[in-house]
């Protein structure tokens, strides 16, 4: 078990929340995101989102755009390169951590 905790032990803590993990998976996959298209995905109160991207901005992993078109503000959420970095890296230690449990389990490991 040993080896299972040390791989858990890498998962960025700031990308691991469900909510802050269902944004940034929004925004690796997307160029953008406004700020209603990730609230209605992730069905989340304004507040909540708020509070979940302000933490992901504060550690450098989106940027905000605040702006207005046709006199009415718009925010757009993107990820920054350290942003995706971190993702990435998330994604990888829960790969390591999957394929090391199927392995105990003497399940078949696909290598892709």
């Amino acid at each position: 078990m040993e080896k299972a905790i040390s791989i858990t032990d890498t998962l960025d803590r700031v990308i691991h929340e469900r909510a802050r993990l269902g944004i940034m998976t929004i925004l690796s996959a997307e160029d953008e995101a406004e700020f209603t298209a990730l609230k209605k995905s992730l069905n989340l109160s304004d507040g909540n989102l708020n509070a979940h991207l302000k933490v992901l901005e504060k550690n450098g992993y989106i940027s905000v755009v605040k702006e207005f078109v046709k006199n009415r503000p718009r925010t757009v959420y993107r990820v920054t390169g350290e942003g995706r970095r971190a993702f990435e890296a998330y994604v990888g230690s829960l790969e390591k951590f999957l394929k090391s449990v199927s392995k105990k389990r003497g399940e078949d490991v696909r290598e892709d």
